[in-house]
Formats: structure tokens, C-alpha cells, sequence
């Protein structure tokens, strides 16, 4: 390709300025869009590294010519928690931005290692991890993080360090088994060829002793090192009482391992080494294949976890500091650089910014934010700095709570799920008893046979299919989820939502943005402005909606603030008591659709508001109709606004004026026709609703009763998650069904046929893995973005 050629910057892909840079890389002349570019395409060149331009996939990242200071990461308190003392000197994990394929990684670990002081470097393109090995009394971890930096690799310190690195010692634990498993079948399958090629019995009873006693050496390790976890599960299982499938598992390699001993030691005719080790390579094979799909599924929380950065900017007298995020508190004000995340929870003191909310709502659109709004631990500032005041830090963030809602979710175990292990567990206990009378049935007719067969019976008919085929769908349904922004809260949230058939939504802050603006201010007597200052100071802490459409400053401070669901707020200003709500609540008047400000008997003024429409709203409550859901609205509001808002969502039914035991009622009523009801609020009032339909969702921005009502949260603004998550829920629930068919239907099958004597151990342990192998395939199916889009 000549320079000439070239769309885009050669290094990092992005549009080329009118006088670009030229850089000599692979006997051609490159242009690159940047001093920065030109800088990392050199020095890969002179370090002999230009392989990395012929092996990426993906161009790299921008470089920033003036690189990010890294000294404070050499810090011990900024170290503590993340670096870990070995032989060499020290380790640590970061997590690096721009890493797109293997040749990133490629090129990563090649530059890291020529660094002085570095002993050791490995990249990871899948979960953008990498691991530094160096020697501090010879470099500073600074001086490392900076060569990364200088390829256009941006190093951030990895959160959740010590439970990553617990992942990785399991992971390797199970690879380094799984090796051995695979070592040891291999020489054990060709040692018994040798034996089943002797169908003449010719050969000498002291070369048929050596291979066996040469295929129990190279079983053992298999059985006790590979097989451990298996041996581990049957003896909690047992000790708890409840057998399952390690029990089973164990049990069918320890007989097959143990009887073929035997057999050895008294020359006996028929030895199953071979088929123990290949139920240990195949199982080990599939249950590795299924923790990789779960890991997976839960990279979302990965992702969560290690959002949030480990220092921030703190602003002092002097100027400011880096220091740790654990360090910072209510009140401090952080400065936030365009490109970088936000360490805590707080309220933006400038102007305007953007910010990337992506990470906490799904949303890929920069979402504007001006003075006074809350920033949130996670998102990415774009365009320009930012300087905010911290409100909640450390667990109490939003990033936090999202975090442990996701681990929630995928922690917990639904009903069928359960339905699906005691099944299992029933199936166990019943396949001993039939391997035992298959056992007695062949012992009368063919003896030598008898315990070949019963092994393969319990072999083939090994339930793991059963046990995986409810929680791998579901943890890729909700790692799906968690992508979209939308987090299942309740155990059986995703079943629910999957048989719901009716959908009754609030107006306010669900079907509207939540953004009331005031129309129309009337004093009944005295100075308006006095009364919307009343109505602030009544707002400010109610937690509803209306309070933006009053807020101002230099309100006064109300107290004894009290919000009453489906009438108003009352409270105390300056001495004297208020009500802001209905008419009649707060006027003593008969409803007129407006909101009052009163005493309960008299009104003092009357206001106006209007709460525009989420531009998606039409869209989502169409993507419902066409999945099968009549949608309700049903809200406090007076008729006139919400006649208004129905017909441009064309929606039929509604009723206005409801308080929160008429939608209560409402839901009963549809109950008692046999309709599953979800239902979807935001607000104080909705929190009875949401918690008395069939399955609820409360949007992010509502209130936290509303929150802790429902099964399901909408992170993101977008209310086609809603539709999509139905779609979700019920593809989840269809392939459910196929793996339990599935499931049932193989061992049906395998069952008889290893008991007439047509399957061997051999073939019943292949058979079993890949039984295990579909249901898990199919699983995975579910974490495809399809059906209705965004």
C-alpha cells in the first residue's frame, strides 16, 4: 500500500491532516496523523517489531505525544492491593485501553520485555489484562507503564485484583488437568489398542501383564490429579447427604480404576483403564468448556468491577494531588481529564460536559450534563475536563450498587433451576439402582460382561447435560442483560417476564423523561414568587419527579417534609404548614388536573407543568404489542394530560387520578382474569404496584422503594430494553426447554442402549461429553444481539 493510497493513518487508523506525517516502515513510505503516531510507529520499527502491522486485524490506538505521568503509581499506598512481592521483585495486573486483537498482545509482550528490569510480561486481548513482572531496584514500575502508554496502550490499575488472580490460579489449575488428563488418555488408549488388537488371545500372558500394568501408571494420575475435583464434589456431596453428578462421575471412574487393578492382579480377562481416563478427559473437557462460557456470560461484571479507576485528581489549596480513590470523601472536589473516568459519585460543578455512560446504562450516546447534575463512578468524560463535587464514594456508588445487583442476579438460583438439580439429584440415585439390576440381569445371562455394562450405564447416562442446562442459559441471558443495561434483580425475573401477557405503565418518569417543566403559575393571592419558593423548599426533598419543575435557589429549608402516594407532599416552611399535590388534597377544591399549593383547606396558587415524552416511548410500547402485551398506562395525573400522552402513544386503555391502591387494584383485577401482569413504574407511588405484579421493572432514575420493589432495573433511558428483555426472556425460557428435551431425550435414548450391551464405557463417556457440550453450545446462543433493535 503507498502512501498515496491510504485512507487513514497508517499506526491508528483515524482521518489523515492536510500535511500528514511520513514515517519509513517496511521499505514504504507511511503517513501517520500525528508526532505521537510517528513516534510509537518508529520505535517498534527500530526495536524490530514491524511484524505487529502485517499480524493486527484492527489498527491500533491514537498516541498521545505527551504521555500521562505515571509517577504516583509508584507509590506504595497507590501499590498496596494490587502489586504482589515474588522472587524477581514484584507483579502487578493492569488493565490497558486500545488492546483490539492478538497482534496487540503480540506486540505488548515483545515491547514490555525489552524493557530494563522487566522479567516477564503476558498480555491478554480478551479481558485487555496485562501482567508485569519487573525488578523495582532496577526500574520503576512508572518507567514501564510508560512505554506502554507510548504504543497507545493507556494502563489503568486493575480493580478486584485478588479475586482475578484466584480466577487465574483456578484456570491454570484446571488447563495443567486438563494437560494431564489428555498426556495420560492418549498413552493409555494406545496401550489398550494394543490389548483389544489381540482378538485371538495369542498374546503372551507377560506382554499383556506389562501393557497393563503400563497403562495403571500412566491412568493414576489422571484419575487422582485430573479426576481431584470430581473426587472433591462426590465427598462435600456425600457428607451433605445429596448426591449428584460428582457422585456419579467419581464413582463410575473409581469402579472402572479399581476394578481393572483387580483384574490385573489376578489376570483377569478384561481390564477398563482406558475408559476411566477418557470419562476424566472428556468431562474435564466439557466442564472447562462451560466455566469458559460462564466467564463469558459474567464479563460484564468483569467489566464493572475494574471501571472504576484507583486514583483521582483532588483538588487542595496548593493546586491538586493523585491520590487513591479510597481516599477520597463526601465533599471533595476531583478534576476529571477528557478521557478519563470518574472516580466517584457527585455533582458537576462546570457549566456543561459529556460524559459516556455506556458502561452503567448500555447507551452508547454521550449524554450532556449541566451544572448541578450527578456524575456517576464509571462513566468516561468526553470532549472537554471536569471538575465535581464527590457525594457518595467506595460501595455507595452506583457503580457499586450495579455490581453486586449483577453478581446477584447471577449468583442466585431461580425455581427452575432448582427443579432442574433435584431432578438430577433423583437421577442419580435412580441410575445406581438400575446400573445395580442391569449388573444382576447380566451376572445370570453373561458374566464376563456383567460390569462392563453397568459401568457404560452409568457412564452414558451421567446427568450433567440436566445439571447445565438451566444455569449456562442463564448466565448468558443475564451477562446479556447487564450489556443492555438492564439488571434482573430477582431469582425468577427472567421466567416471569417470560409469561407475562399484559403490561401497566406509569406516566411520570416511565413513559416521560422524568424532566417536568412549569407551564403556567398562578397566585390565588400574593406574590407568586413567594409561592414557588414554598413549593421548592416542599419539592427539594420528596424525592418525586416535580421537583425539577420547581427548583431554584436560595429556597428555605422545610421540615417535617412527608410525601403521601397519590395525593402530595406536605411539610413546614418558615413556621407555617403545606401542602403541594391535588387539589383537594392541598386546596380543598374538586380536581381540576393542575397541581395546588394550600394549607388543605385553602389554595394559595396553582401551577402547570408538562413532562415531555421519551423519544422512544412509541417504539417500545409498539415492540410490546407485536410481542403479545396489551399495554395499561394508569397514573395519578389528571385526564387531560394523560389523554394526551395516550394518543400519541396509541395507547386505548388508561385511567387517570390513580392512587397507588386503584393501580394495586387494577393489577388484581387482571390477575383474578388469569393475565400475568408486568408492570413498569419509577416512582414512590408505584413501589405497591411493582410489588404486587407477576414480574416489575422500575427505571434507574426513579426512587429506591421503587428500586426494591421490582425484579428488574433499566439502567439506560432507552425503554426499548424493555420490549428487547421480553424478547430476551423468552428465547431464554425456549432454549431452557431444549436443553432439558435435550437432556432427557439422550439419556432416554442411552439408557437402553447401554444396558442391551451396545454402548461401551468408552463410547458412553464420549457420548456423555458431548451431550454436555450441546447444551452448553446452545446456551450461548442467547448472548447474540438479535431480535428487536435499539
Amino acid at each position: 500500500m503507498t502512501a498515496s493510497a491510504q485512507s487513514g493513518c497508517f499506526h491508528c487508523g483515524e482521518p489523515l491532516p492536510a500535511a500528514p506525517v511520513r514515517v519509513s516502515l517496511e521499505g514504504a513510505e507511511r503517513d501517520v496523523c500525528c508526532a505521537g503516531c510517528g513516534a510509537a510507529a518508529r520505535w517498534i520499527r527500530d526495536a524490530g517489531l514491524g511484524d505487529y502491522y502485517r499480524l493486527r486485524d484492527a489498527t491500533g490506538s491514537r498516541v498521545d505525544l505527551a504521555p500521562a505521568d505515571y509517577s504516583a503509581w509508584d507509590r506504595a499506598d497507590v501499590q498496596s492491593g494490587h502489586v504482589i512481592d515474588t522472587p524477581e521483585g514484584r507483579e502487578i495486573t493492569v488493565v490497558c485501553e486500545g488492546m483490539h486483537c492478538a497482534a496487540c498482545a503480540w506486540l505488548i509482550d515483545h515491547a514490555l520485555r525489552r524493557e530494563p528490569g522487566v522479567s516477564d510480561a503476558g498480555a491478554n486481548a480478551v479481558t485487555g489484562r496485562v501482567r508485569i513482572a519487573w525488578d523495582p531496584r532496577r526500574t520503576p514500575l512508572s518507567r514501564v507503564l510508560a512505554r506502554l502508554a507510548s504504543l497507545g496502550y493507556r494502563p489503568h490499575l486493575a480493580q478486584g485484583e485478588a479475586a482475578e488472580r484466584e480466577r487465574r490460579r483456578e484456570r491454570n489449575r484446571l488447563i495443567a488437568r486438563l494437560g494431564v488428563a489428555a498426556l495420560g488418555t492418549t498413552q493409555a488408549m494406545m496401550f489398550a489398542e494394543a490389548l483389544y488388537l489381540d482378538t485371538a488371545n495369542e498374546m503372551a500372558p507377560a506382554t499383556r501383564d506389562f501393557f497393563r500394568w503400563i497403562t495403571f501408571l500412566v491412568s493414576t494420575p489422571v484419575v487422582f490429579f485430573s479426576g481431584w475435583p470430581f473426587l472433591a464434589g462426590m465427598a462435600t456431596e456425600l457428607r451433605q447427604r445429596r448426591p449428584g453428578m460428582d457422585t456419579l462421575v467419581a464413582t463410575s471412574v473409581l469402579l472402572a480404576y479399581f476394578a481393572s487393578l483387580v483384574e490385573t492382579l489376578r489376570g483377569g480377562a478384561h481390564v477398563w483403564f482406558d475408559a476411566a481416563v477418557m470419562f476424566v478427559l472428556f468431562l474435564l473437557a466439557a466442564r472447562f468448556l462451560e466455566r469458559m462460557a460462564r466467564r463469558q456470560a459474567s464479563a460484564r461484571l468483569d467489566t464493572l468491577a475494574r471501571a472504576q479507576p484507583a486514583l483521582a485528581w483532588r483538588e487542595i489549596a496548593e493546586g491538586r494531588e493523585q491520590v487513591p480513590v479510597s481516599a477520597l470523601a463526601t465533599g471533595d472536589v476531583l478534576q476529571v481529564g477528557a478521557g478519563d473516568t470518574v472516580p466517584a459519585d457527585g455533582e458537576l460543578i462546570d457549566d456543561a460536559a459529556a460524559l459516556d455512560e455506556s458502561l452503567l446504562t448500555g447507551e452508547s450516546a454521550a449524554v450532556a450534563k449541566t451544572a448541578g447534575d450527578m456524575l456517576y463512578a464509571g462513566s468516561a468524560c468526553r470532549e472537554a475536563p471536569l471538575r465535581l463535587r464527590v457525594t457518595r464514594t467506595g460501595a455507595d456508588t452506583r457503580l457499586s450498587q450495579l455490581v453486586r445487583a449483577v453478581d446477584r442476579a447471577q449468583s442466585t438460583r431461580p425455581r427452575i433451576a432448582r427443579l432442574a438439580d433435584a431432578v438430577a439429584q433423583r437421577f442419580v440415585v435412580s441410575l445406581f439402582v438400575a446400573a445395580a439390576i442391569v449388573f444382576g440381569i447380566w451376572w445370570q445371562v453373561q458374566p464376563g460382561r456383567a460390569f462392563e455394562i453397568a459401568l457404560a450405564v452409568l457412564v452414558v447416562s451421567c446427568p450433567c447435560a440436566l445439571s447445565l442446562a438451566v444455569p449456562t442459559a442463564l448466565a448468558t441471558a443475564h451477562g446479556t442483560l447487564a450489556r443492555w443495561g438492564v439488571l434482573a434483580l430477582g431469582a425468577d425475573a427472567l421466567e416471569s417476564l417470560a409469561r407475562a401477557d399484559v403490561v401497566v405503565l406509569d406516566k411520570t418518569g416511565t413513559l416521560t423523561l422524568g424532566q417536568p417543566r412549569l407551564q403556567d403559575a398562578q397566585a390565588i393571592e400574593g406574590d407568586i414568587g413567594h409561592w414557588r419558593r414554598i413549593a421548592a423548599a416542599l419539592e427539594a426533598n420528596a424525592g418525586h419527579p416535580l421537583a425539577l419543575a420547581f427548583a431554584m435557589q436560595d429556597v428555605p429549608l422545610a421540615s417535617a417534609v412527608r410525601t403521601l402516594p397519590g395525593h402530595g407532599v406536605q411539610g413546614e416552611v418558615e413556621g407555617r404548614a403545606y401542602r403541594l399535590g391535588r387539589a383537594e388534597f392541598a386546596a380543598g377544591r374538586s380536581d381540576d388536573g393542575a397541581l395546588w399549593l394550600g394549607d388543605g383547606s385553602t389554595g394559595f396558587a396553582r401551577f402547570e407543568t408538562s413532562d415531555p415524552v421519551r423519544p422512544d416511548a412509541a417504539d417500545a410500547i409498539a415492540g410490546l404489542r407485536a410481542l403479545g402485551l396489551s399495554p395499561r398506562l394508569l397514573s395519578g395525573d389528571g385526564e387531560a394530560s394523560l389523554a394526551a400522552v395516550a394518543a400519541r402513544l396509541d395507547i386505548h386503555d388508561f385511567a387517570s387520578r390513580q392512587s397507588p391502591e386503584d393501580k394495586l387494584d387494577a393489577v388484581r383485577a387482571l390477575q383474578a382474569q388469569g393475565r400475568r401482569v408486568l408492570a413498569v413504574g419509577d416512582g414512590i407511588n408505584d413501589a405497591p404496584v411493582l410489588a404486587g405484579a407477576d414480574v416489575s421493572v422500575a427505571m434507574a432514575g426513579g426512587a429506591p422503594l421503587a428500586h426494591r420493589s421490582a425484579d428488574l432495573v433499566l439502567a439506560g433511558a432507552s425503554l426499548m430494553r424493555l420490549p428487547q428483555s421480553v424478547q430476551l426472556a423468552r428465547r431464554t425460557r425456549r432454549i431452557i426447554g431444549q436443553n432439558l428435551g435435550w437432556a432427557l431425550a439422550y439419556n432416554v435414548v442411552a439408557l437402553p442402549l447401554a444396558a442391551l450391551g451396545l454402548v461401551g464405557p468408552g463410547l458412553a463417556a464420549l457420548g456423555m461429553a458431548a451431550s454436555s457440550l450441546v447444551v452448553t453450545a446452545n446456551a450461548l446462543r442467547l448472548g447474540r444481539n438479535k431480535g428487536i433493535p435499539a
